[in-house]
């Protein structure tokens, strides 16, 4: 029996062993004693297993099995085998079975190495589900999606792609050039690498379109003979980190104009102030309280992120240094509401010019006298900001306009694109700014 199979026969109701030079090589150390036993001395760790081979064949039946797994004793210690094993009747001059011929053909390193390969199948496809960043791969020229992870089912708004192509799976990113990516990526099997790269994705059906970044690197995978058979993609979703470095790089260009818009703020008290003052000494002690004045804003814009601040928050600020420690002289009256950046600063500027004033010459100076601070919204959208002083002594327009009176009737109605008007009337000053309400919330265009 001259074949690199495995082959052995056996002869008559014991099964005597006769086999080829390939089965002396698959019995290992049972080979040269095997020869001649028979099978079920020969091979007793699966003497039943035999008994029925031999059973069948003897009878005329035929048996195969695959990838059979038994344990056998062939060097001297049990181990784990699997064959593939065919037997069949051998006749004799009369026509009837005398013996049964076995072809073995022992599959162990195979089915080993399957399951090592199933093993560390499931181990990667479990890493690839759990992976905290989108995965994702296409076969073929068309590229037809054949695994997809969790993260990337989540970045497509959970839609099921597997078996399609990526243009039928995904027709919004048809034109915005990841097809034309893919393409060259499988006909050169040249790597491709985008960072924060824009994308407007479908995340419901008949949904918007919705922007978002993303980090990814398409990486060609090739087959035996070296051809590109598929690409794996895998990335982040970087949509938060790019708004935020977006909004971060706004903040700074608006912190660089405040700054400039503050120091010019400055720069024009200090000068205004100078020209009007009487002594070094007036002169000092105003400066200091406008640019504190301004200070008490910024305080109340800082603590608001410099978004706007509460219109309460920013009136309360302003009068403060104006409180005295009897009753209290401010009545204030109001719907919640928020004022820009801008406009927040050149009402606190111009309520410390009221407030100056009204301790000076007006209510503020007798301990009768008191102020109600109110502001309302009409339904024309007109921000209106009244205040009125009472029970003060009588005041009279002295017809000369100092920087504080600019202040109220020029400069912050200019930049709020509304109007001033103040009022000398018996009992105390009455001033009115009337703006819209896009000004005051710095929206005006």
């Amino acid at each position: 029996m001259q074949s690199p199979v495995p082959i052995v026969m056996l002869w008559g109701e014991e099964g005597v062993m006769i086999y080829n030079d390939a089965y002396s090589v698959f019995a290992g150390h049972r080979h040269p004693a095997l020869f001649g036993s028979n099978v079920r001395e020969g091979w007793p760790e699966v003497a039943d297993f035999n008994d029925n081979v031999m059973k069948v064949g003897l009878a005329g039946g035929t048996l195969a099995y695959q990838d059979q797994e038994l344990t056998l004793h062939r060097k001297g210690y049990p181990e784990q085998v699997w064959m593939n094993l065919d037997y069949s009747p051998v006749l004799d001059e009369s026509g009837k079975p005398a013996g049964v011929i076995a072809i073995v053909i022992e599959t162990t390193n195979r089915v080993l190495a399957e399951r090592r390969n199933r093993a560390e199948f499931q181990r990667l496809q479990a890493l690839f589900s759990q992976a905290p960043t989108f995965m994702t791969m296409v076969s073929g020229p068309e590229h037809v999606f054949t695994l997809v992870n969790p993260e990337y089912r989540k970045l497509i708004g959970g839609r099921d792609v597997i078996g399609l192509a990526v243009r039928d799976a995904l027709p919004e990113v048809a034109d915005q050039g990841f097809l034309d990516l893919l393409d060259h990526v499988y006909s050169s099997g040249e790597a491709v690498t985008r960072t924060a790269q824009r994308i407007l994705l479908r995340w419901r059906d008949q949904g918007p379109l919705e922007e978002r970044f993303l980090d990814f690197v398409y990486q060609p995978i090739r087959d035996e003979d070296g051809t590109v058979a598929h690409i794996f993609v895998q990335g982040s979703d970087v949509t938060e980190r790019v708004r935020a470095e977006n909004h971060q790089r706004l903040l700074i260009n608006e912190l660089n104009h405040r700054v400039k818009n503050s120091l010019a703020a400055v720069q024009s008290i200090v000068t205004q102030t100078l020209r009007h003052a009487t002594t070094p000494k007036d002169a000092a002690q105003a400066i200091t309280a406008r640019i504190m004045a301004l200070s008490g804003a910024h305080n109340v814009l800082t603590r608001e992120n410099w978004d706007g601040a509460d219109l309460r928050a920013l009136v309360e600020s302003a009068i403060h240094p104006f409180r005295g420690p009897g009753p209290d002289a401010f009545r204030l009256s109001g719907p919640d509401m928020r004022v820009g950046p801008y406009a927040a600063i050149s009402i606190a500027l111009a309520l410390h010019e009221l407030g100056t004033n009204a301790v000076k010459y007006g209510a503020l100076s007798v301990p009768a006298g008191s102020v109600r601070i109110g502001w309302s919204v009409g339904g024309d959208q007109l921000f209106r900001l009244d205040w009125t002083e009472a029970g003060g002594p009588p005041v009279v327009e002295s017809g000369r306009r100092g920087f504080g009176s600019r202040l109220i009737l020029q400069v912050l109605p200019d930049q709020l694109q509304g109007q001033a008007r103040i009022d000398y009337r018996p009992d105390g000053v009455a001033f009115t700014l009337t703006a819209s309400v896009e000004a005051v919330r710095d929206e005006a265009t």
